[in-house]
């Protein structure tokens, strides 16, 4: 097969060949030789196999990945292809293959990475936890306690947003974003341009997988996505019990029915015992929390199961990738994305007709509100039947669109059950309507990613004393005086944001200790792979505007707001030290080698950071657990329909995973800065190298 490599001065690579399949090949090529470590992190992950390279810390992933089936999901997704798509993916594992022949990828490998990255982009630990705190607190409490925690954006998220090409200065529509998630080292995203005759598209693809998917630039249609927060996973309470053969049995609508299940051994690098590692998968799903060993002969035990849609029906999603890239008008991409599986997403697209739709892509399980809020049970009317929600049509965008995780407006669209809270969507809104009477351009989106206001923090200090109350110290009378006068805005060098930080995460710890929340405390035996999601504090701080609301189920709780917020106020002014939101919100992104023998890294500075997780310029935190930023803006993109080389794009750190690279982190200064950088796609403007 023939392909050409040329590079851009960041080191992104730019591939032009003689057809698809060449294309695909030539991608697992610069992919392996420019992120070979991490892709192999990730197929690791997909079997299960992740200890076996890193040691004890990859066994909780190990035990998730063997029980929720993540590598049979792809190998048989992978088998439900049509021939083309096959020869596709296979194409591409060629690539790979060829440069890093010690992988000996089998040809479902790209499947697998793209599983790995969205099965916990999701609502199933958010399911989990809420079926956590039912348990623990709905008796006491009342049913409707589950609803404190329900602002949970999870651990990803993401802006997105169109304006009309009657609104810009070139008369074409303009697309802009970042994604949002886990902060990693190599990055999330794989910036590249795919180039053979009918394609040419620049775009953010994910390591290990062919193609470009959510975000891309075609020249005459570009597209752009965020989670629309819908409720796609069905999570199902299920009676096992253990059968005279070794076998498991599990109590369905009809009764007791068989179902699969086994063992497998976890390798685990530098010990001589593997772990035992059981699996079981009912009608309904494989399950996934509750499950340390089968039960014995007659022994009845409970456990939770998930229907994955992509397990369900055998689909992945990766047969949208190929008419993706050989997308020309709105129309096509919508198209191509009805292929889509999960997560469910809403889709941003506009092409040079001047065509901006927004439509949401993706499965939907037709199972009712009750199944988005808490887990059914597995014996119950319709749990083991499978069938889908129809998602609404495409809706014609005429002015502007923002989408930002929040809930939407149409209930036709709010197929979810927790959202994001609105602050992100609003401030979007708000920077686009100061914008209106003007044409905007390229530059006014960007200056949009960098917003740091916080509604959220607006929001919050509503609760603060007057500054003369008399039950305050001196001291603390002077940090709410400061923090009324403050413009709200989490810049790095502010003190003030510093302040309402640590006055925000005293809150939440304080919130977190009260005896009534004790129980939730106790052990949850979900599983140690959800133990973030499992974290009192940090889901305190997801529902903090709710739990400090005094009414409904929070009243029940008995939380005296009055007297945190005087506590929380007091203890800052005690001892806290004169400090900025940067001294303490430093960059701390996951080094996705980390434990893998010989993996070497760059070199990074605990920068401090402007923004927050409720901020436009998205660099989140865990309040009351730690300042450090661990998930924000993995990719920011600007589409510019009127020429694609007007438009931007940027990762954190850069387009080589070779810690030794000068392309490992040369993007990071511009990111730090809120920055993007120009789309380059000039052949003579590239430097071309051999392709391994």
């Amino acid at each position: 097969m023939t392909a050409r490599l040329f590079r851009d001065s960041y080191g992104v690579p730019h591939l032009r060949a003689e057809s698809m399949l060449a294309l695909a090949e030539a991608q697992g090529r610069v992919t392996a030789h420019d992120r070979g470590g991490q892709i192999q992190v990730e197929h690791w992950r997909t079997g299960g196999r992740l200890a076996e390279h890193v040691g004890d810390g990859g066994v909780p992933w190990d035990r998730f990945a063997r029980q929720a089936r993540l590598a049979d999901t792809a190998r048989t997704a992978y088998e439900r292809l049509d021939a083309q798509d096959q020869e596709w993916v296979a194409a591409y594992v060629a690539g790979v293959n060829a440069v890093l022949p010690e992988a000996r990828w089998p040809d479902w490998a790209p499947l697998g990475i793209l599983h790995v990255a969205h099965v916990l982009f999701s609502d199933l630990p958010a399911l989990l936890w809420r079926e956590h705190v039912h348990r623990t607190l709905a008796r006491t409490h009342g049913e409707e306690v589950v609803d404190l925690f329900q602002a949970d954006a999870g651990g990803s998220g993401s802006n997105a947003w169109a304006v009309h090409g009657a609104l810009t200065r070139t008369g074409l529509p303009i697309l802009a974003g970042d994604p949002h998630r886990v902060l990693e080292i190599p990055g999330v995203y794989q910036q590249v341009r795919l180039a053979c005759p009918g394609v040419d598209v620049v775009g953010l693809a994910f390591p290990g997988v062919p193609g470009v998917a959510h975000f891309g630039h075609a020249g005459s249609v570009a597209w752009g996505i965020t989670n629309a927060m819908a409720h796609h996973i069905d999570v199902f309470r299920e009676r096992l019990r253990g059968t005279p053969d070794g076998g498991v049995e599990a109590y369905g609508p009809g009764g007791w029915e068989p179902a699969e299940s086994g063992w497998e051994q976890v390798l685990v690098r530098d010990t001589d015992t593997a772990v035992e590692v059981p699996w079981v998968e009912t009608v309904r799903g494989v399950v996934v929390a509750e499950l340390e060993a089968l039960p014995a002969s007659g022994d009845e035990m409970p456990a939770l199961s998930a229907r994955f849609p992509a397990r369900a029906s055998a689909d992945l999603g990766i047969a949208a990738m190929r008419p993706l890239l050989r997308a020309r008008s709105a129309e096509d991409v919508a198209t191509a994305y009805e292929r889509w599986i999960d997560p469910v997403n809403r889709l941003l697209v506009a092409d040079r007709e001047g065509t901006v739709l927004s439509r949401t892509v993706g499965r939907v399980p037709d199972t009712g509100g009750a199944a988005r809020r808490l887990p059914r049970e597995g014996w119950g009317e319709g749990a083991d039947d499978v069938s889908w929600q129809p998602v609404p049509p495409a809706r014609s965008v005429g002015d502007r669109a923002v989408d930002a995780n929040e809930r939407p407006d149409d209930p036709a669209l709010a197929l979810g059950y927790a959202y994001a809270p609105p602050y992100r969507a609003a401030r979007i809104r708000a920077r686009l309507a100061d914008l209106a009477g003007e044409q905007v351009g390229v530059d006014d989106m960007a200056e949009i990613h960098g917003d740091t206001v916080s509604l959220g923090a607006d929001a919050l200090l509503r609760h603060l004393p007057d500054a003369a109350d008399e039950a305050l110290s001196p001291a603390a009378q002077d940090l709410v005086s400061r923090l009324q006068r403050w413009d709200r805005q989490m810049l790095a060098d502010s003190a003030e944001a510093g302040a309402y930080a640590a006055w925000r995460a005293a809150l939440v710890r304080r919130i977190a200790a009260l005896p009534v929340l004790a129980p939730l405390h106790e052990p949850h035996g979900m599983g140690a792979v959800y133990a973030p999601w499992m974290d009192v504090r940090a889901r305190v701080g997801e529902g903090l505007h709710a739990l400090l609301d005094g009414r409904g189920a929070a009243a029940t709780l008995g939380i005296d707001t009055a007297s945190l917020v005087r506590g929380a106020l007091e203890e800052v002014a005690s001892v806290r030290a004169p400090s900025t939101w940067g001294d303490t919100h430093l960059l701390d992104p996951v080094r996705v080698l980390d434990g893998v023998p010989g993996a070497t890294f760059a070199a990074l500075e605990r920068t401090g950071l402007s923004g927050d997780g409720d901020t436009v310029r998205a660099t989140a935190s865990t309040p009351g657990v730690s300042d450090v930023c661990w998930r924000g803006s993995v990719a920011r993109w600007i589409w510019d329909l009127s020429d694609r080389d007007a438009s931007r794009w940027g990762v954190p750190f850069g387009a080589a995973g070779d810690a030794d690279s000068p392309h490992a982190t040369d993007q990071l200064a511009t990111w730090l800065a809120a920055g993007s950088s120009p789309v380059v796609t000039a052949w003579d403007a590239l430097v071309e190298e051999d392709l391994l």
